[in-house]
Parts: structure tokens; C-alpha cells; sequence
């Protein structure tokens, strides 16, 4: 099938116009990345802190960004993190350590920035640790177990963690929600409101991603485009004469700039990941699943065609139309059924090895 039929434009008579286009935007990108916003990294690539927190309504982002340049978090990168229905926010701080201080510290500034109504002398329900929520319980006593309190009270401390974390999703709305826990002693529940508040948010989890992982990781990205140039050179030079391979080269290098450029002009990060702690297999299978429409559509309206082709185009295209159909069937499988497990297979042998999974962080906290 052609849409054109007969056609003669004179491209490289306009070989002058598409050089001057790609001479503008190339230098536009190189200047934004020489003096403007310079290659725009990710926290994979510079490192960094992520913070996920989640709220118990629609976060106002702008607000979220006020209430943080206010603590002193200047220009943080907030996004919307995952599914809007959880009310969740990604926040990219500049902290680059990868001690457990550092973890602690990020939480700490989150929490700080966005506590507007934290009453004097209580602590937040939502972000307390279950260390904190067990002190308390034990210095307050309300089942008045006395000498036996440690083994009972760290099982109403779990039961309350749990209740928050696993039902609730980090975020409690009401403090009576508690009375309806299970494994909450009623006393316990009844005494919560003497040293705890809730505000509106959750700090979800920390993730560090030191400077050294992130230099490495932009090394390695220019390794592996410098070789891909090469091996593309050496294949072409040989297979064809060598200025193919110089030109194929060439191009993709141009292509390359202007990508990248595009993305500082833009001021848009490069490779900011929003799944990032979730384990592989579940985020393989959620990008499936995300991208399933397409792959149907996509997949299944070529096939519809493929499959015409050899129920009715008659014995001379018989054999070609099966290897088609065959074809499309046997791709959209692999991609989903064979690919994605091998990914997931290699992750889990490098850790295995003791090597760090490609493009994970070095540090985790709750």
C-alpha cells in the first residue's frame, strides 16, 4: 500500500532550508546547555532525595511548593506520583549524602514544611514512627499492665501502624478511626488523642541516590552511546563504504543534540523515575498493563489486516501472509510474555551477585 504515487521532490534542492533548521535548534540547545539550564539531569543522574508523601485530599502543588520554599527548600521538583486517586506527590530534593542521617533529615524538612496545624506538645499520628506511638503507650499505661506491659503494648503499637500503613495507606483522616481497628484495645484507642494529632499528609518512604551512583550512571550513558556510534561506524564502513557510516553516525549524533537539547531549553529532568520503589516485577507489570490499549489497538488492527490478507488473498499469498500472522502474534507475545521476564530474571542475578540492579537507588528509608 503507498499513499504517494509518482513522487519527485527536490529534497536536497532544500538541503539548505533542513541544514539551517537543524544548525538553529542544535545551537539553541548547545547555548542552554553550555550557560542556561545545562543538561537538566534526573536524580538518577546527579543524585538526590526523593520523597513520596501522600494526602489525605488533592494536593494544591502550588501550595505544596509555597509551604516548602517558605522552610527553605527552594525550587523543589514536585510531580504527581503513580494513580491521581491516591493523592500521592513525588518531591525531589537537592540532598545528595547517602547516610542514614541524610534519610532522616529530608523526612524531617518535608514534615516540618508542611505541618501548619500541629498543636503544642503533640506529635502527628501520621508520620510518627512505631518507636514513638510505643513510648508513648507505655508511658501512658491505659490497659494498666504494669511489669508486662513491653510484649503487649509493642502488639497494640503494630496494630495501630498497621491499621494506618496497610488500610489506611499512611493517612488517617479521624483519630476515632482507630476505635475500629482490630487489635487496637479500646483504652488504647481512647488515649491516642492525649499525645497525638493528624495532619493532612503522609511521608510514604526516603530514597537517596548518591552523587558517585549518579556520576557512574552518567558515564555509563556515554560509554554506551559512544560505542553504539562506533559499532554503527565499524558496521556500515565495512558492510557499505565508509562515508555511509560516517553520515548514519553523524545523524544520530545530531538527533542526539537536539533531544538533549530540547530537554534543557525545556528545563525538563532527564530520566526521573516514578515508580522507583516498587519492586521490578510489579512495575513491569503495571507498565503491561498501562500500555495494554495500545498494544491492542496497535497489534490487533494490523493483524485484522494480515489476518484478511490470508484468509482471502488466495494461494499465491498464502505463505506470506501466515509468516505476517504468525508474526504479529508471536511479537506482541514475546514483548509481554518473554521480554519482560528475562528484565526481571537479570535484576534479580545482579542482585544475587551483590551488584546493585541498573538504575536503582543506594538508599531506602520509611
Amino acid at each position: 500500500m503507498e499513499f504517494f504515487h509518482d513522487v519527485n521532490i527536490d529534497f536536497l534542492g532544500k538541503k539548505w532550508y533542513f541544514l539551517a533548521f537543524s544548525l538553529v535548534f542544535s545551537v539553541a540547545g548547545v547555548l542552554s546547555m553550555a550557560f542556561w539550564h545545562h543538561i537538566p539531569w534526573g536524580v538518577d543522574f546527579r543524585g538526590g532525595t526523593l520523597v513520596y508523601v501522600r494526602f489525605s485530599h488533592t494536593p494544591d502543588l502550588g501550595q505544596v511548593r509555597a509551604l516548602l520554599d517558605r522552610a527553605g527548600l527552594h525550587d523543589p521538583k514536585i510531580q504527581p506520583y503513580d494513580q491521581p486517586s491516591l493523592n500521592e506527590v513525588l518531591i525531589d530534593l537537592d540532598i545528595r549524602e547517602t547516610s542514614e542521617k541524610d534519610l532522616s533529615q529530608g523526612r524531617t524538612k518535608i514534615i516540618n514544611a508542611l505541618e501548619t496545624n500541629a498543636p503544642a506538645g503533640k506529635e502527628d499520628l501520621n508520620n510518627a514512627s512505631s518507636l514513638r506511638i510505643k513510648n508513648y503507650v507505655m508511658d501512658k499505661d491505659p490497659m494498666h499492665l504494669g511489669t508486662d506491659a513491653d510484649a503487649k503494648y509493642t502488639a497494640q503499637t503494630q496494630a495501630i501502624v498497621d491499621f494506618r500503613d496497610k488500610v489506611h495507606g499512611g493517612v488517617l483522616n479521624s483519630l476515632d478511626q482507630l476505635k475500629s481497628a482490630a487489635g487496637v484495645d479500646p483504652a488504647v484507642a481512647a488515649s491516642i488523642p492525649d499525645g497525638f494529632f493528624l495532619s493532612d499528609f503522609g511521608v510514604r518512604n526516603v530514597e537517596i541516590v548518591g552523587p558517585q551512583v549518579g556520576g557512574q550512571l552518567r558515564t555509563q550513558a556515554g560509554l554506551a552511546t559512544l560505542y553504539s556510534l562506533l559499532g554503527m561506524l565499524v558496521y556500515l564502513g565495512f558492510r557499505f563504504e565508509w562515508i555511509y557510516g560516517i553520515a548514519a553516525v553523524v545523524t544520530v549524533f545530531h538527533d542526539t543534540l537536539i533531544t538533549v537539547g530540547a530537554f534543557s531549553l525545556t528545563n525538563t529532568d532527564i530520566n526521573i523515575k516514578l515508580m522507583r520503589r516498587e519492586k521490578l516485577s510489579d512495575i513491569v507489570n503495571r507498565s503491561i498493563n498501562q500500555t495494554l490499549s495500545r498494544t491492542i489497538l496497535t497489534a490487533g488492527l494490523t493483524f485484522l489486516t494480515v489476518l484478511a490478507l490470508f484468509l482471502f488473498g488466495g494461494e499465491v499469498l498464502r505463505g506470506f501472509s501466515l509468516a505476517l500472522v504468525i508474526g504479529i502474534l508471536i511479537g506482541t507475545y514475546s514483548s509481554i510474555a518473554i521480554a519482560a521476564p528475562i528484565l526481571v530474571a537479570y535484576q534479580d542475578w545482579r542482585i544475587e551477585k551483590g551488584k546493585r540492579p541498573v538504575g536503582m537507588p543506594v538508599a531506602k528509608a520509611k
